[in-house]
């Protein structure tokens, strides 16, 4: 078990050649991780690298999941809520004792910050590979955090963080506070369970769907309420410590740029940080974690507020830290968790270049960020150039250095590094993302010599990085990543909302050129290039095609909208291989003796107007179960990647016949509701005859964790209701019809 250590008096640049004396602890033989998904992965590998065997668990719905091949061994622990698998206690002990696991890696979310769980592995004598359930519980209890966190000199963001949770007690402390005002989950991250708040009517639903999503997420719906701090700049320090007293700051990040109070980009170090800024928030940081005697890996946030720190808490992440310090801080974790020293002091670690993290989720941006599901029905992303960070030497031990002088520091961009990439993710093309979990794909990590050469870095990779079957941030992370601000490193929290018109711009019409690249990939697809090279009866004999020798072919396009009108695309086989293409858009145009052959199935090779492409198309077709429609989810989609990462959605309108047949089926009025994504009904608000009012809350859905209010769009009464509470519901479907006033 760990050892609960006493705080240390002791300089943090020297403590650990103190301990340095005392015989290396082996590592565990096996260990369990409590977790699915990227992170689950990430600690299989270095597992493996240290030669540790891994037990998985997993829901029913994770049965096939990347980290359940990856591990050793497995156990299904549960049906998919995570109430009933991944946050249950009692089956992952089980599963401990079934496979002798030593100890269990949480990850992070789910159990990684209960105190209940550390103390239920302590008295199984298993160890918990993070901080001790003492710290966690002085983390946990915001009321206690806040005391220990101003003793130690860390200043904290004003609010309520008591134990009573009785809804007017809090109503009546955010009314203390003054809006606007920020609920969060006392147990949460990643943005679960937390909710602003701008005015006193608004606070009673934000709170109880606040608290819901807690409880979903983390087995907890205790909130804190704070002062919202608006468009502020969000920098965490990654800390380490370990059971002998000693702890040191691995530098900061950035991680500004948010969504739903979620980062989907961060970077370090934190872009104009000053090396005094750097030497304080370091220190802070580190008597922080002291200050609760923390064990293992753990952040400090730091909200900044016109250049003023008010601290928040303690947690885990790591990816972009290790890419500027060229450690494996998983590798430290069981280190640290099998009771030895820190394997370098302060003053060794290095701080070389500049790192991005991009999070790429199942999420639609253009639609508020909404989550997706569904599956990974194509994807091809950029090589990794490494599976773990790129090792850089440690710095030479230095004895006489002082505490502040190891901290104060400035980045080092002066030695040769070659940019290089990673990949942290969770799933393989054909995978199934459910609506069940947090809805992250992957992180795509990348690092360069300095900002400049890391972000090329990272636009590259994201041009490479191809998904259908889900809507995704993709092309939302590459606009992010060219943004003129974004380059100069003008970070805050609501850099999206400040910056919405550059970040998405109109959408514009397809191109003509464009157009002729699908309507080429139908054709192809259907009327294939035979090889030369292949000579058969079938192939030699004359053509025996209805009206002539001559292919043609008249394909209706339109984007992925539907209320956009198709395009009629023309196209004739001068000869194999060989195309005339008349586009007839508004501004009708052709092209003739146009080049073109499909290179894979997913791959079409072009020469027109001169340049010659490849361009990456996929094609979705719609379910089965949907019939004919003008929507264009009904229709067959091609995804077309161009070689600059653009991704543009097309539609194959249906045919007037299959039109006909499906007519009025998919048809409703102005005031139905459908659910914008497959969602699980949390609340239904309204009944039939119910009168509404335009913008009044009537359906609670929750996916992926994330709970969305849909509001109806005009005043009118309950005409009919199609769903029920607790009642799993597909994208699309008719969940409550309001009939107008007329």
């Amino acid at each position: 078990m760990l050892v609960q250590p006493a705080v240390s008096r002791r300089r943090f640049t020297t403590a650990v050649q103190n301990s340095l004396s005392s015989e290396r602890k082996p590592h565990f033989d096996k260990i369990l991780i409590a977790n699915r998904g990227e992170i689950a992965c990430r600690v299989i590998r270095t597992a493996k690298k240290l030669g540790i065997k891994t037990v998985a668990v997993y829901s029913e719905v994770d049965a096939n999941s990347l980290h359940v091949l990856e591990a050793d061994e497995a156990y299904c622990i549960g049906p998919a809520p995570s109430a009933e698998s991944y946050l249950r206690m009692d089956k992952i002990i089980d599963v401990c004792r079934r496979s002798g696991a030593q100890a269990v890696h949480p990850g992070y979310g789910f159990l990684s910050e209960n105190a209940k769980f550390a103390e239920r592995l302590a008295e199984e004598g298993i160890v918990f590979i993070g901080p001790p359930s003492s710290a966690i519980v002085s983390m946990g209890s915001k009321s206690e955090s806040k005391n220990i966190m101003s003793a130690a000199g860390v200043p904290c963001v004003p609010g309520y963080h008591g134990a009573n949770q009785d809804a007017d007690l809090l109503f009546a402390e955010a009314e203390k506070i003054g809006y606007p005002v920020l609920i969060k989950a006392i147990h949460g991250g990643g943005g679960k369970g937390m909710r602003v708040v701008s005015s006193a009517s608004q606070f009673k639903d934000a709170l109880a769907s606040a608290q819901r999503e807690s409880l979903k997420s983390f087995g907890d719906a205790d909130v804190l309420v704070e002062k919202y701090i608006e468009r502020p700049r969000h920098i965490e320090v990654q800390v380490f410590a370990d059971t002998l007293g000693n702890a040191v700051s691995l530098w900061e990040r950035d991680c500004s740029v948010q969504r739903r109070n979620q980062k989907i980009i961060e970077e370090a170090p934190a872009p104009g940080l000053s090396p005094d800024l750097r030497a304080d928030l370091s220190a802070k940081a580190v008597a922080a974690a002291k200050a609760v005697n923390y064990v293992g890996a753990g952040t400090v946030e730091f909200i900044f507020d016109n250049d003023t720190e008010k601290n928040t808490r303690l947690q885990v992440e790591h990816p972009v830290t290790e890419m500027i310090t060229g450690l494996d801080l998983v590798e430290w974790q069981l280190e640290v968790a099998a009771g030895n020293p820190l394997p370098l002091s302060q003053v060794q670690i290095p701080l070389v270049g500049h790192a991005f993290e991009a999070r790429i989720y199942a999420e639609n941006p253009r639609n508020d960020f909404l989550p997706d599901s569904g599956p990974l029905l194509y994807l091809d992303t950029p090589k990794p150039t490494h599976v773990f960070a790129h090792p850089i030497p440690p710095l030479p031990r230095n004895d006489s250095c002082s505490e502040l002088d190891s901290v104060k520091r400035s980045p080092d961009t002066s030695t040769h590094v070659a940019s290089s990439m990673r990949l942290e993710q969770g799933f393989t093309q054909g995978a199934q993302i459910g609506v069940f979990y947090d809805p992250m794909i992957a992180k795509l990590v990348v690092h360069g010599r300095d900002r400049t050469s890391a972000l090329r870095a990272l636009r590259r990779a994201l041009e490479e990085y191809k998904v259908v079957g889900v809507s995704t941030n993709v092309e939302f992370l590459r606009m992010l990543a060219g943004n003129g601000a974004f380059v100069n490193g003008e970070v805050e929290t609501g850099f999206i909302k400040k910056h919405y018109e550059d970040l998405f711009p109109v959408v514009e019409s397809p191109s003509a050129e464009l157009l002729a690249q699908a309507a080429l990939f139908v054709a192809l697809r259907e009327h294939p290039i035979q090889s030369a090279g292949l000579s058969t009866p079938w192939t030699t004999l004359t053509s025996r095609r209805f009206g002539g020798d001559v292919y043609e072919r008249t394909i209706f396009i339109q984007p992925d909208d539907a209320s956009a009108d198709p395009t009629r695309v023309s196209l004739k086989s001068i000869s194999p291989g060989h195309f005339d293409i008349a586009v007839h858009s508004a501004t009708p145009m052709s092209f003739t003796g146009v080049l073109a052959r499909l290179v894979s199935p997913t791959t079409l090779s072009t020469t027109l107007n001169g340049a010659s492409t490849e361009t990456t198309i996929v094609s979705q077709r719609s379910p089965p179960s949907h019939p004919a429609s003008r929507a264009t989810n009904t229709m067959e989609r091609l995804h077309v990647f161009s070689v600059s990462g653009t991704k543009a959605t097309l539609a194959i309108s249906s045919p007037a016949y299959l039109l006909s047949l499906g007519q009025g089926v998919l048809t409703s009025s102005k005031g139905a509701l459908r659910a914008p994504m497959p969602s699980l009904v949390v609340e239904v608000k309204v009944s039939i005859g119910d009168r509404v009012e335009k913008g009044q809350p009537v359906v609670v859905l929750e996916s992926m964790k994330t709970e969305t209010v849909l509001r109806a769009e005009v005043a009118g009464v309950v005409n009919a209701v199609g769903c029920a509470k607790g009642e799993m519901v597909e994208e699309g479907r008719e969940l409550v019809d309001i009939k107008e006033d007329e």
